[in-house]
């Protein structure tokens, strides 16, 4: 792995939104799931290589298409990158949102049956943290980017908030409206029950009435 590649995951474990990795075969598409607000920023970054690193040399041909669907399955954002790259988008509305990842491998490239790893690292907020501000000279300026990244951070809590509130609201209505209609159903079930059983009350009657047996 080239010196970039491994400056690269480096960065990616220091910073504090959780790491995750997965393989990824030929041309094979895979997705993950994040729940997020309205309005929110999300970054996002990734490196692709294989598990078998004998001819890292190669490697520079690999590439990924990254794919970001709303929730309501319409496209965000599609683009083409190389091995490793960063990518951004804005969340349109609040909700489950598609990252899908797809290589350019085939069974004609040169890692043709490998199994490729992607490790991917996704932010929530505006500003991230970067290991490299350990090393500025300036003070305050650090203190400045903590401090807005902390102001974030407390956005996107409260928004989070939001989000699970409108959830919670959602829910309770749905609960609500399921609640009801048991009810209704009961009523309507006992209704014709009882219908049932009058009107079988009468024709019994009317049977003996018509045998002259009372």
């Amino acid at each position: 792995m080239s010196l970039r590649g491994v400056g690269f995951l480096l960065q990616c474990y220091l910073m504090l939104a959780a790491a995750m990795y997965f393989d990824l075969g030929e041309q094979e598409e895979k997705c993950i799931i994040e729940e997020i607000p309205e309005d929110l920023l999300v970054t996002g970054n990734f490196l692709l290589e294989p598990w078998d690193l004998k001819a890292p040399s190669q490697s520079a041909h690999l590439g990924v298409t990254v794919t970001v669907r709303d929730p309501n399955h319409e496209v965000l954002m599609t683009k083409r990158y190389g091995k490793f790259a960063k990518f951004t988008f804005t969340a349109h509305a609040s909700g489950q949102h598609y990252l899908c990842f797809q290589t350019n491998s085939t069974r004609f490239s040169v890692f043709a049956g490998q199994r490729l790893k992607l490790h991917l690292d996704v932010q929530m907020g505006e500003h991230a943290i970067e290991p490299n501000m350990e090393k500025t000279k300036d003070n305050m300026e650090t203190l400045e980017y903590s401090l807005r990244h902390l102001i974030d951070q407390m956005m996107y809590i409260t928004r989070q908030q939001e989000y699970q509130r409108e959830k919670e609201e959602v829910f309770r209505q749905i609960g609500e409206d399921t609640n009801s209609k048991v009810l209704w159903w009961a009523v309507v079930q006992t209704s014709v029950l009882l219908s049932v059983g009058f009107w079988q009350m009468k024709r019994l009657k009317d049977f003996f009435i018509a045998k002259k047996l009372v």
